[in-house]
């Protein structure tokens, strides 16, 4: 018997899951603020409690990272972002304003295709689900090939306590056959209303070439500027243990030092006891050689340790190294590893005041981070408001690790696996992507101010019979506008009726 080809089993899971999230959606629609609530913390429960377990599956599978440090990123995807999003309104009417005569009512997207990275794979599937169920959207999940097993499980853990709470069947779900034509048929499937791509440049160009609305984002390369008003020591303590945090498999990871001149020499040293490895020249170049496929991270070094990455590569480094820097001279092609390297390996540039360290940061920024973030350790706020006034990117971390401060785990913003990098980094939003970004908003708008008599009168073109017949004419003032209780009541019946009709 002749086996069936497995592009076209991919394309037909691809048909199935968003056929069945389409139908699954539609039931959905009928759940109201609680009902949704009570599915979302009964899922992000789920997937709190298995975090351990998931990190140790994404860790074995993939071959990347920490364990210990993935289950800091599932809780973040999942319980910190719960504690987030679940007072915010995304049934009905959310919003409105009475002194304008205006509803905001929120409405859904319908099936959302989530694209997850093999770098991030449990966090960002638990992420992308909370966010599109808390918006009433199915989501069907395309995994990255080489963490099909940690996305399914995943997943399977987060379904069965969603549909214990009364999630409707289907409504979330992941492709267990992985092929580019499957991918592509899902992402291009007439029932598919949105696409939320997190992953490499190649993944993200696909998402947005295929015709439907997405939010894509991509790699960033992070520069971090340590200023001569830096706290030094605390900047050296965070510095590395950001980069080494899961291996550098982050895209908010710092990418290069940019050290001013008169601290650096004791940076280094304050790097080099929290677990620094400065290379020597002949190393650097070692990893500037294999570090990279063309332009891109070469995925044998991924999330690998220094030590790995030593033996791998023929040289040695000590057992107490966290991370290896090299000092750059360069930034581009001819100095490769001032770009994002997604491994524990930092670059190194030294600059003559904040001024200088803003050129050198904007240089780095432009090649592979536009739009994405900067980290800066500083105690003067004038130089830090430079900084987050003049360089192209949405996310500036003042203080803090890249890491876990631009994922909203150390600062304010809003807990998320996937960052927005702008119209300069070619995305649509520069936003931390939350729930606000999965539904529509319907305004109902009430009349609160009267059409001038202008508006009524026929135009100079018009028959003169319709210029006479209007001067007759009279006009009475617009009936007053209805009590907000009284608009909230039929709002509720409008929304009924239609409901009603897709049951059709």
């Amino acid at each position: 018997m002749t086996e069936i080809d497995k592009d076209l089993l991919s394309i037909q899971e691809a048909r199935t899951l968003a056929t069945q999230a389409r139908d699954a959606q539609r039931k959905f629609l009928h759940a109201t603020q609680a009902e949704v609530d009570r599915i979302c913390a009964a899922m992000a429960q789920a997937a709190s409690d298995a975090s351990l377990q998931l990190a140790r599956m994404a860790a074995e599978e993939t071959g990347f990272g920490v364990p210990e440090h993935k289950v800091l990123k599932n809780q973040l995807a999942s319980q910190l972002l719960w504690n987030e999003i679940k007072d915010t309104p995304t049934v009905g009417v959310i919003r409105n304003d009475p002194q304008k005569g205006t509803y905001d009512i929120a409405w859904p997207m319908g099936v959302i295709v989530a694209l997850t990275p093999s770098t991030n794979p449990t966090s960002t599937a638990i992420f992308k689900t909370l966010i599109a169920v808390k918006a009433r959207n199915a989501i069907v999940i395309a995994p990255h090939p080489s963490a099909i097993k940690c996305t399914t499980e995943t997943m399977r853990i987060m379904a069965e306590a969603g549909e214990r709470a009364g999630m409707p069947k289907g409504l979330i779900s992941n492709m267990t056959r992985i092929s580019l034509p499957g991918t592509q048929e899902l992402m291009r499937h007439k029932y598919v209303a949105l696409i939320l791509a997190t992953g490499g440049s190649d993944m993200v160009r696909a998402a947005h070439s295929v015709g439907k609305p997405a939010y894509g984002v991509g790699p960033g390369n992070v520069p971090v500027y340590v200023d001569r008003s830096a706290d030094i020591q605390r900047a050296a303590k965070y510095i590395v243990a950001s980069k080494a945090f899961d291996h550098s498999v982050i895209c908010a990871t710092e990418q290069s030092v940019v050290a001013d001149r008169p601290i650096a020499a004791q940076l280094e040293e304050l790097m080099k006891a929290e677990g620094a490895y400065f290379a020597n020249e002949e190393q650097s170049k070692i990893l500037a050689k294999n570090l990279f496929v063309g332009h891109l991270p070469n995925p044998k070094a991924v999330g690998k340790s220094p030590q790995q990455l030593a033996q791998m590569y023929g040289f040695n480094v000590p057992d107490w190294a966290r991370i290896i820097v090299c000092k750059l001279r360069g930034v581009g092609a001819e100095d490769p590893l001032s770009g994002e390297k997604l491994t524990t390996v930092l670059g190194w540039y030294e600059v003559d005041g904040w001024e200088e360290g803003c050129e050198r940061s904007l240089e780095l920024i432009n090649y592979g981070g536009r739009g994405h973030s900067l980290v800066i350790h500083a105690m003067d706020n004038n130089i830090i408001m430079k900084f987050g006034l003049e360089k192209p990117v949405f996310r500036i971390l003042v203080n803090t690790f890249g890491t876990l401060g631009a994922t909203g785990y150390t600062t304010g913003l809003v807990p998320s696996m996937t960052l927005g990098s702008g119209g300069v980094g070619g995305a649509i939003t520069g936003d931390n992507i939350s729930v606000h970004h999965l539904y529509n908003i319907k305004r109902l708008a009430y009349e609160i101010q009267a059409p001038p008599p202008a508006a009524f009168a026929p135009g100079a073109t018009d028959d003169p019979a319709q210029r006479r017949a209007f001067s007759n004419s009279g006009y009475s003032e617009p009936a007053p506008m209805p009590s907000s209780a009284s608009v909230d009541a039929q709002v509720e019946e409008i929304v009924k009726r239609v409901l009603m009709e897709l049951k059709k």
